[in-house]
């Protein structure tokens, strides 16, 4: 994708926010509505990015983690394959309007991530960087819900490029922006920094069944 282009898809998207579009008015129970308000179901994986594919070898994919904890640690490929691994199945839901369900993901829990490195008391919020330049933020608590994990494969293959292997991070409960692809850096701390669609007019959470697509 063009520069041209992906300063237009960032336009409309902050028009999106500005004019509420999609919104239905409605919410739902998180698990007992497995489809949130809004959404369509799709079978396929649609691509969506900033229009930057950033190519990371895995040889030279680094993730560094630091801020307000303990022991700052810097992974490479190999260090992440060298933790425990696990598999989740979860569904993904897009502030676009499309959802898919039982993606087969297998990586590394963040709750693992955060022993390494132990958060301090005052560590509130997770700021995520990415290798496009992306930026997102969460809080701490939803950073650390059990389905969370950094995920180098998904249904038995290595994440491609353009869903953001090498390493993506995966939170099943919000909308999937929150979930940034190539992730390069985790910043644990105090204070809270929205980041590129939260900047934009996107819900600073991002619930899919409290419809919070935007502010």
């Amino acid at each position: 994708m063009t520069g041209e282009l992906k300063t237009k898809l960032i336009e409309t998207k902050k028009a999106w926010a500005r004019a509420g579009r999609l919104l239905t008015g409605k919410t739902a129970e998180h698990g007992v509505d497995r489809l949130p308000p809004g959404q369509r179901l799709v079978e396929n994986w649609p691509v969506l990015d900033l229009g930057i594919q950033p190519h990371v070898p895995r040889d030279d994919w680094r993730l560094s983690v630091g801020g307000l904890v303990e022991t700052e640690l810097a992974w490479g490929w190999d260090d992440l394959l060298r933790q425990p691994q696990v598999e989740m199945v979860s569904d993904i839901h897009c502030v676009t309007q499309w959802s898919r369900y039982d993606n087969r993901w297998t990586g590394v829990t963040t709750r693992h991530l955060a022993e390494m490195v132990t958060p301090k008391p005052e560590a509130r919020f997770v700021l995520l960087s990415a290798y496009d330049g992306y930026t997102t933020n969460l809080r701490i608590e939803d950073f650390l819900d059990e389905d969370c994990l950094l995920a180098h494969a998904h249904d038995g293959e290595q994440i491609e490029r353009e869903h953001g292997g090498p390493v993506r991070l995966v939170v099943p409960r919000y909308y999937f922006w929150k979930s940034p692809k190539w992730l390069k850096r985790i910043t644990f701390a105090a204070e809270d920094k929205p980041g590129f669609w939260e900047e934009r007019g996107y819900h600073n959470v991002g619930d899919p069944w409290l419809e919070q697509r935007y502010e």
